[in-house]
């Protein structure tokens, strides 16, 4: 085999590794229990859709609870309905009062519960998407956590609370998380201002220009006038000379 033929062999070689260990990573990925918000818009509304697979080889998935944010609360939960899932909704006090829209807020949505009938667990290589309606959503830049604890059918119990750092190691078991973007109104685009025109002259400048060109006038006629009567003089003494 000739080497330029070795070389290419080994070059399909390794790329059709480096894309299966890509699709691996991908696929060991996506396992992980994650919220997709479909308009993280600051002062907003979004749907959160949470993706979760059954990841045991032997037991379902019957039960799924989500924490919801209690200093960033939510003023509106809503959730779409799932057959075979029934929803509930925990209320409860929060650690201190907070300010949505201008109006105080002391109790809030700090958790939604989700529990399936036999029929609709989830199974083996599957998994199943819980939305939600939520608003609104706090300042751009704030990151929304949250926690979820997924329960299979033989009594194990899997929490996604995990931090994710910017840099490190994706941990084991991460929260559910995504990051607010600028308002919708902030992110309109300004107007361009237009390149300033050439200033018009000022009425004073103008004036003073027309004032100006009228004493050089006058100037003028003065020197024609003086320059007249000089000529006219010499005229004079020249025929009063050539007389005598």
């Amino acid at each position: 085999m000739k080497t330029s033929h070795r070389r290419a062999l080994k070059t399909a070689c390794a790329a059709t590794m480096a894309a299966g260990m890509l699709a691996f990573g991908v696929s060991a990925a996506s396992a992980h229990v994650h919220v997709d918000p479909d308009d993280p818009a600051a002062g907003g509304y979004t749907h959160l859709t949470l993706n979760v697979p059954n990841e045991s080889p032997t037991a379902k998935t019957d039960k799924l609870e989500v924490s919801l944010p209690t200093d960033t609360p939510f003023n509106s939960v809503s959730v779409k309905p799932i057959e075979g899932w029934k929803a509930e909704l925990i209320t409860s006090t929060l650690p201190k009062p907070v300010t949505i829209a201008g109006a105080t807020v002391t109790k809030a949505v700090t958790s939604v519960v989700w529990t399936a009938d036999a029929a609709h667990q989830i199974g083996q290589d599957e998994y199943q998407a819980f939305s939600l309606s939520v608003g609104v959503l706090p300042d751009a830049g704030t990151t929304i956590t949250l926690p979820a604890t997924q329960t299979y059918t033989d009594g194990a119990v899997v929490k996604w609370d995990e931090k994710t750092v910017q840099g490190q190691p994706e941990p084991e078991h991460p929260a559910p998380s995504f990051v607010t973007t600028a308002s919708d109104s902030a992110a309109q685009t300004a107007p361009t201002s237009s390149p300033s025109a050439t200033p018009a002259p000022s009425a004073a400048a103008s004036t003073t220009s027309s004032d100006a060109g009228s004493t050089a006038g006058w100037f003028g006629l003065a020197a024609g006038l003086i320059g007249l009567a000089a000529g006219v003089t010499a005229l004079v003494r020249t025929r009063s000379t050539k007389a005598k």
